[in-house]
């Protein structure tokens, strides 16, 4: 036993090490903590246990299963839940002993997450009920966090909210995180690799902000790689530490879902990512707003590369949205690195972060990553402007990492100059490397199909998505040197991008595969096969649903924006959206309001242009007739860059109720 609270108190319950079984088998998956977050009734919860009432004497010890639902408002003064059994225990002889004895210390379970510990059978429920020590009550102790988390409980995330688990996206919670793959997942934001540091007064204008209690928004923009989404889980962290709920939606919750959110009764920040493609999502978050009590904070971030025409147009869609987004705060996030002189500190900080966890890559094992980082000298052009964008700084201290450990022919020398826009293809030399070992592994690699086809397959994938298997094949079949390939060959590559870069959810139906990040890799690979090979474009936008053609828009942009191609793709997809105008017209004026930043300390992007009107964007396309795009698939996803797109049309915001927007000063509970 490494932690244990009072008997018969709130915090009745025990952490129990198992240590010594060879039957058992811990989960695959690390477990999420969580609680109820509204006051909604009926949230169903199962659990597990060896109560007496399923024993049988002469017989090896049998469990049971069972079902119920969790009220928040039963116990809530005594810091309890109370789970209302579907089946109670009948029949039992009395004699003052309880049908559930036994049961005691199972956990209990709402859908995926743990909600708390079974403690007793409630009096005057005639074994209908059992008294439950909620999560929350544990997790209120440090030395039960601390002992969780020496024993391979995973660092604290927080308690999620139960009735919003199908909207979380399930990467952003740090307990479930995978392993990384290939060793630019240590750049995922939400890992964190590198300790957070700097922004300190605008942390604090941000817990300011939170704590004035009722709806308030905040909008945060900036280049790629500046630090957004850093910012908003380190705020994120401080939040849950101080008992509030964060919830970043998964791109492809429905408006319905996200409506929900009006029922939170505890304090709730919602961090909506991309949100300059999310639209939908979006107009679906301002109309929770709208009808939530304001007896609780509730918070709504919204992360964009840049504050342009999408801003204002969500702002003047309606009456609601001008109620509640017209207090809203906007901030441009600056360069983290902004001292030259202070970069190179910083610098040697990532690396030896880094050479931390590059040993829990896949083949980086067994090697001296921390000397080599002590080791490693800073660029001598830290000076430059690029180097302030704190992905920059980061990417380049892992490049050079692997530099020195897996020497590329592709890589620079000490005699040449370093080019801090020459860090993605760096990394993405140091990628190929997986790609074409798991490809080997898999029975891919030539005269089976070529190295060439294989990055291409890649880039398609990143550039139009599929929603699921099914049409990952219609996307593998668009592609010349994978359509007259057996559909077993095809399903091995989608097999081999799912076990690179796993989707959010292992659930079936659903993306066969995530994303390739940080989203600036993504860009640069896309854009470097768009440059050898225009054609591509072309191929992939025959056949492609709504949701395909709207992401392969933005994503193309992007991928353009970086001045490595000098302009050479910006003219590529400016004659692609001439010889396409019908089929992108709808979609090209969508995404024109979502202006594309550039990478950080770059000229501005040159933006799509008609031939005969250079200085006014799309001007030369009219909307396409009804007919001219197919109709969105069902299953499509709402789109998240790089992975998936912005929807194909903004979809107005809903009208406000008779009730205005809480105010920002509204009282907490």
């Amino acid at each position: 036993m490494v932690w244990a609270g009072t008997p018969g108190g709130r915090d009745d319950a025990a952490l129990v090490l198992v240590d010594d079984s060879p039957h058992w088998q811990p989960p695959a998956v690390p477990v999420v903590w969580g609680r109820p977050d509204t006051k909604r009734p009926g949230t169903p919860c199962e659990t597990w246990g060896v109560p007496d009432e399923a024993q049988r004497k002469g017989r090896p010890v049998e469990a049971v299963q069972l079902g119920g639902e969790v009220n928040p408002g039963s116990g809530f003064v005594g810091n309890q839940y109370v789970m209302d059994l579907r089946t109670p225990g009948m029949g039992w002889p009395g004699g003052g002993t309880s049908p559930w004895g036994g049961l005691s210390g199972a956990a209990v379970f709402c859908d995926r997450y743990l909600t708390g510990v079974v403690a007793s059978d409630r009096a005057n429920s005639a074994h209908g009920r059992l008294n439950v020590v909620p999560a929350y009550v544990l997790h209120h102790d440090d030395a039960f966090r601390a002992a969780l988390a020496e024993h391979g409980g995973g660092p604290a995330g927080g308690l999620g909210a139960v009735e919003f688990q199908d909207i979380a996206d399930p990467t952003v919670h740090t307990a479930v995180r995978r392993a990384p793959v290939t060793p630019a997942a240590l750049l995922e934001a939400g890992r964190q690799t590198v300790p957070f540091h700097g922004r300190e007064g605008l942390l604090a204008d941000m817990q300011e902000w939170c704590a004035l209690g009722g709806f308030g928004a905040w909008l945060l923009h900036g280049p790629g790689g500046q630090g957004k989404t850093r910012l908003a889980h380190h705020l994120g962290k401080k939040l849950t530490a101080a008992g509030w709920t964060v919830l970043w939606p998964h791109s492809n919750a429905e408006a319905s879902q996200l409506l929900e959110v009006r029922r939170a009764a505890r304090p709730l920040l919602v961090v909506l990512d991309y949100a300059e493609t999310r639209p939908a999502q979006l107009a679906a978050l301002v109309a929770a707003a709208a009808e939530h009590p304001g007896t609780s904070p509730l918070k709504l971030l919204l992360l964009a590369r840049t504050s342009g025409d999408w801003w204002q147009q969500a702002r003047r869609a309606s009456r609601q949205a001008g109620e509640c987004l017209a207090t809203a705060r906007t901030r441009r996030l600056t360069p983290l690195e902004d001292e030259p002189s202070r970069r190179a500190g910083h610098y040697r900080d990532a690396a030896r972060a880094l050479a931390l966890t590059l040993p829990t890559v896949p083949g980086l094992a067994g090697r001296d990553w921390s000397t080599a980082a002590v080791n490693l000298q800073p660029p001598r052009r830290l000076g430059e402007d690029a180097y302030g964008n704190a992905l920059t700084l980061h990417m380049t201290a892992l490049a050079d990492l692997l530099d020195i450990t897996q020497p590329h022919p592709t890589n620079r020398t000490d005699d040449e100059d370093e080019d801090a826009q020459d860090v993605e293809d760096r990394l993405l030399d140091h990628e190929s490397r997986y790609w074409e070992g798991s490809a080997t592994t898999r029975g891919l690699t030539p005269p089976v199909l070529s190295i060439d086809t294989l990055e291409t397959a890649l880039a398609a994938a990143h550039l139009a998505g599929a929603a699921d298997r099914d049409q990952a094949d219609l996307l593998w079949q668009r592609l010349p040197a994978l359509a007259d390939q057996p559909r077993d060959r095809r399903n091995t590559v989608t097999a081999w991008l799912t076990t690179l870069y796993p989707p959010p959810s292992a659930a079936p139906g659903g993306p066969p595969w995530g994303a390739l990040q940080p989203d600036r890799l993504a860009e640069r690979h896309i854009g470097r096969i768009l440059d050898t090979d225009p054609r591509l474009a072309d191929q992939l936008l025959d056949g492609a649903d709504d949701a395909q053609t709207a992401q392969f828009l933005t994503v193309y942009s992007r991928a353009a924006a970086h001045p490595v191609f000098d302009g050479r793709l910006d003219t590529h997809l400016t004659d692609l959206c001439v010889r396409h105008h019908r089929k992108l017209a709808a979609h090209i004026i969508t995404t024109a309001t979502q202006p594309l930043s550039p990478p950080p300390s770059t000229p501005s992007p040159p933006t799509l242009r008609s031939r005969s009107t250079p200085s006014t964007r799309f001007t030369a396309f009219s909307p396409a007739p009804a007919t001219a795009s197919p109709s969105p698939r069902p299953t499509s996803p709402t789109p998240s860059p790089a992975t998936t797109a912005p929807s194909p049309r903004p979809t107005p915001m809903p009208t406000c109720p008779t009730s205005p927007c809480p105010s920002t000063t509204s009282p907490t509970a």
